[in-house]
């Protein structure tokens, strides 16, 4: 049994090569791919490079209940709604169970973040009432809705390239008894089941018939004709409490812009939810010269419901055939049709930047948030001040190092050296797996993070030091260099691996409970833990192992760290036997 033993003791010390070899190919692999994905660097969190940090609080004004299940798919919907920003290190989690926090890095529009992130993004396609220019913009016949043959006050929109551009009857010069009389009009042709038939027929009927039918017009109507009459939408206070607190079912009031003129909007009730909409992307329109455009793809029953109104109102006339596109009480496009739409898609075209179409499509694909949220705090943390932070956990970093350094030279002198070159393996691969995790899974290096490598460089100098302590006792026994290196390891390794997973199995339960930047300790912590494994198995003993060959370390010179006589070494025990009698007593011989 003993015989093998050493063979396979023999076989492991001939070949520690192989070991340097494998860790060396794996360094040098690494940094070829962090080199070719062109990340050279561990992304920064907000606290190290600056960013904005947004806390929302939840409100339960929508009729859904504050509660986890609401609160965390808040949380995700905000996620997609950042990274469709392309904004993949920001951070969103809970705090609490209220709050949101939103953690958006530096170089990024923070701007319109904040204005994704908390909006509740209701959308709804409502049938065009009535619509006019307000403000000083309604004084001028320029600002007149049909000022261009778009006949629309806002973008443009078209499903599958149908409908064309047609000429809005409306006058300009219209008096304010005609606009009150296509109003009443509006409301009670919108009061009828028969609403398509009954507008347009309002559009040529005589001032006596539509004073008649104003007389049926109910006191909801005509307060609702007094509010739309005395909107003005240039008023950034007014737009805001539009269609405050307005149901899908009811006939509202709202505000859209278009070219920098502000209209003022009567739309009857919402014909399509926004939840039915089953995707929407910005494109780039080569062929017309569109610009860009936001194209939409409906659900089974939203494509339905969009073929049935568009259909009804391509028998009325100006602007009766329009529908507004409502998205949180604002009109973002107000498109005629011609003809019913089917198929289920849809496109808004019109005067639209690329950040701007992306914008409305990255909240039309993700959703509703299912709470609304205020915002209670924006606090900056300016690109100085995170500068400052890093250079000053940097300098801790360096300073832990060479306090660590310090203590290996002193006490165990020749052998710091082997401790140095593993710190160094290490800290090479923690650094470029840092950079490559940066763009693979979003990792950003934060404060913490930088604390949990910090006390990472202890752990490691632990192990180091469980296995030089097992050499020395070894040597201390009596045994050569050489077979010391080797007993010592079981024993070593054993302890190592426990300690090193009791620091993995703290780490992955602090990242388990934990949120937010105490994540990014607890992840660098279990990181380095692992990488320490990697480490002392394929670098330190196999190096171990070459240096016990060399003299100055086999011969136990006093620089080396291992000289018997420092150690207080026992001379080597040898087995004797006196002439025809048993062994003088028990002796253990040296192994190799």
């Amino acid at each position: 049994m003993a015989a093998p033993k050493k063979g396979r003791s023999a076989s492991a010390q001939s070949k520690p090569g192989r070991s340097l070899a494998l860790i060396l190919i794996a360094i040098v692999g690494l940094t070829a791919g962090m080199f070719a994905s062109g990340h050279t660097t561990p992304r920064l969190g907000i606290d190290l490079a600056g960013g904005t940090s947004i806390t929302l609080e939840a409100k339960s004004d929508q009729g859904s209940a504050i509660n986890k299940a609401n609160m965390d798919t808040a949380v995700e919907i905000m996620n997609r709604r950042v990274n469709g920003l392309g904004v993949s290190e920001a951070e969103v989690q809970t705090q609490g169970s209220r709050n949101i926090i939103v953690n958006i890095p530096k170089g990024t529009n923070s701007e319109k973040a904040r204005e994704q992130v908390g909006t509740t993004a209701k959308l709804y396609f409502r049938p065009v009432l009535a619509q006019e220019a307000t403000g000083s913009a309604a004084a001028s016949p320029s600002a007149s809705p049909s000022g261009s043959s778009s006949a629309s006050p806002s973008p443009s929109a078209s499903a599958s390239g149908t409908g064309e551009k047609a000429t809005s009857s409306s006058s300009p010069s219209a008096s304010a008894t005609s606009q009150g009389r296509a109003v009443t009009d509006a409301l009670k042709a919108d009061s009828t089941p028969s609403a398509s038939a009954d507008a347009k027929a309002s559009s040529s009927a005589s001032p006596s018939a539509s004073a008649s039918s104003g007389a049926a017009v109910t006191a909801d109507d005509a307060a609702l004709q007094a509010k739309y009459a005395a909107l003005d939408c240039s008023k950034e206070s007014v737009r805001a409490k539009a269609g405050e607190g307005v149901k899908p079912e009811d006939t509202t009031v709202a505000c859209g812009e278009m070219d920098k003129v502000w209209y003022k909007y009567l739309l009857g009730p919402a014909a399509v939810d926004g939840t039915e909409v089953d995707k929407a992307q910005a494109v780039y329109d080569t062929q017309t010269a569109a610009g860009w455009q936001v194209t939409m793809d409906f659900n089974k029953s939203g494509a339905k419901k969009f073929a049935t109104i568009t259909g009804q109102l391509a028998q009325n006339t100006q602007p009766q055939n329009e529908f507004g596109i409502v998205l949180d009480g604002n009109v973002v496009s107000s498109p005629y049709v011609s003809s019913s739409i089917t198929g289920g898609q849809a496109q808004i075209s019109g005067s639209f930047t690329q950040e701007e179409a992306q914008g409305l499509a990255n909240m039309l694909s993700y959703g509703a948030l299912p709470l609304s949220f205020q915002e209670q705090s924006v606090t900056t943390v300016t690109a100085a001040l995170g500068g400052d932070q890093l250079h000053a956990g940097l300098l801790a970093g360096a300073i832990g190092l060479l306090l660590v350094v310090i203590y290996l030279v002193a006490y165990y002198r020749g052998l710091a050296l082997i401790a140095l070159a593993s710190l160094l393996v290490s800290a090479a691969l923690t650094y470029v797996l840092m950079a490559l995790l940066g763009p693979a899974i979003g990792f950003a290096l934060n404060l913490p993070a930088v604390c949990g490598a910090i006390v990472a460089i202890g752990i490691t100098a632990d192990s180091f030091i469980v296995y030089f302590e097992r050499v020395r006792d070894e040597i201390r026994e009596g045994r050569t260099l050489r077979p010391a290196v080797e007993r010592a390891w079981p024993r070593a390794r054993r302890t190592i691996l426990v300690s090193d997973f009791v620091s993995f199995l703290a780490a992955a339960v602090l990242f388990i409970v934990t949120v937010g930047k105490v994540q990014g300790f607890a992840f660098t912590l279990g990181l380095t833990t692992v990488l320490d494994v990697v480490v002392v198995f394929f670098f330190t003993k196999p190096l171990m192992t070459l240096i016990a060959r060399r003299k100055f370390f086999a011969s136990g010179h006093k620089w080396s760290g291992l000289d018997p006589k420092s150690l207080g070494a026992q001379p080597p025990l040898r087995r004797t036997r006196r002439p025809g009698g048993p062994a003088a007593g028990p002796v253990e011989t040296k192994e190799a």
